[in-house]
């Protein structure tokens, strides 16, 4: 049977929630740089919870997109890295960033218009 991605129960439309999720996005652009820690990541995403970091990470090691690695230190460090299939993302969500700053301003000025409108 076809993948049917409008159906909410089809594993393609559980892959596409992942990766159009905002914060997966971000992390994912972050992660584009290198191999990052915990901290890092969170200073660079403003706005993202611990709580939402945290479970964005893990589902996204879920679904093979970022890896984990603990290193024994005191105390303990945690990286974070790209997977080939997670770079794999590079390019589309390079795409979704370059074309959000693009238009940008065209997108403000609608805003303004519907909600001048909508007042």
């Amino acid at each position: 049977m076809e993948p049917d991605l409008y159906d909410r129960k089809c594993g393609s439309r559980q892959v596409l929630d992942r990766i159009g999720d905002r914060w997966s996005v971000l992390v994912v652009l972050v992660l584009a740089d290198g191999t990052k820690r915990y901290g890092d990541l969170a200073k660079r995403i403003d706005g993202v919870s611990q709580k939402m970091l945290t479970q964005t990470l893990r589902a996204l090691e879920r679904d093979g997109l970022v890896t984990r690695e603990v290193h024994a230190a005191v105390p303990p460090r945690v990286d974070y890295a790209l997977t080939d299939l997670g770079r794999s993302l590079l390019d589309l969500l390079s795409g979704l960033q370059a074309w959000a700053t693009t238009h940008l301003g065209e997108v403000e000025a609608a805003r303004v218009r519907y909600d001048a409108r909508t007042v």
